[in-house]
């Protein structure tokens, strides 16, 4: 099962509203995936020379408010980043000065129940277990502004119900994988990449396909080329919705047995595993829908 959305707004000025379009988009997927939801959204660059961390706090009682400030002064005393906070429960973002790897190595090491999350100058990431409606409302999905985003709804089948394993996954800068379907290979390709020393941190099938694409692209290949290598190795169904700093990217497996639909319009590209979904988005009636082919990549851009 599962649920996936996606929302990419083509007129700067609908930016402020994508939060408020997207979260009906996210609860109508509830019946697909009521375990947890994530979401991705891709705000505006930051300045030169900063960038941004998405942290979760796993707390060991329903009761633990985790101290983001105290993490972010002792973050900005060791490493001299000038490093800012934004804090939504037991998750937070972090801006900070100079690149995300020393900062993101520190604060694994500086606490064991931290999670990384996603790194760049435009993502932020927020993912937790619950029905969609409740993960909307905890991180206050309906607020977020940005560009485009992309969101996921899980019915776990493969492995547990843990934030963690929710999605997106996210690989290197500015880049997250949400999917609907299942792999039946994700231990060869961890047994395969672990070598190459690409890093997993769960179980979750859907995280083996995220670090394969990471492995390609970090071996040089462009989304489309690393998309191809994929379709000779992910063996399984899928359907891959990703997001980068300024597209929306979707392929289906061969046989293209997950569904999607996808509704364009002059003002956006909103796509979702099903239509009930997009009903609710202006204009619709008069989008372009369609279903995407199979092992077919769709690229939307800014």
């Amino acid at each position: 099962m599962c649920g996936i959305v996606g929302l990419l707004l083509k007129r700067p000025e609908l930016q402020g509203q994508l939060g408020e379009l997207m979260v009906p988009m996210l609860i109508g997927m509830s019946d697909r995936g009521p375990d947890s939801a994530g979401m991705a959204v891709f705000t505006p660059p930051l300045p030169e020379g900063r960038c941004k961390i998405s942290l979760y706090a796993g707390l060991t009682s329903a009761g633990d408010a985790y101290d983001w400030a105290a993490l972010v002064a002792a973050l900005d005393a060791a490493l001299q980043v000038d490093a800012t906070l934004a804090a939504h429960g037991n998750q937070a973002v972090v801006t900070l000065s100079g690149p995300s790897d020393p900062a993101k190595a520190w604060v694994l090491a500086h606490d064991a129940r931290l999670h990384v999350m996603s790194a760049g100058q435009r993502i932020e990431l927020y993912k937790d277990i619950g029905t969609p409606a409740q993960v909307a409302q905890r991180y206050a999905f309906g607020g977020l502004k940005g560009s485009h985003l992309v969101g996921h709804t899980r019915m776990a089948t493969e492995s547990a119900v843990t934030p963690d394993r929710a999605h997106p996954f996210t690989a290197g800068q500015d880049f997250c994988l949400v999917h609907n379907g299942s792999l039946s290979n994700p231990n060869e390709v961890r047994r395969m990449l672990e070598p190459r020393g690409i890093r997993f941190d769960t179980d979750n099938d859907t995280e083996a396909a995220c670090r394969f694409l990471e492995w390609r692209l970090r071996e040089g290949d462009e989304l489309p080329m690393a998309l191809q290598k994929a379709f000779e190795v992910l063996d399984g169904f899928y359907t891959f919705l990703m997001g980068t700093p300024t597209a929306l990217a979707l392929i289906r497996d061969p046989f293209a047995c997950k569904p999607a639909v996808v509704a364009e319009t002059d003002d956006y590209v909103a796509i979702a595993s099903e239509f009930r979904s997009l009903a609710h988005l202006p204009g619709v009636k008069h989008a372009r829908v369609f279903e995407p082919a199979p092992e077919q990549m769709y690229v939307w851009t800014l």
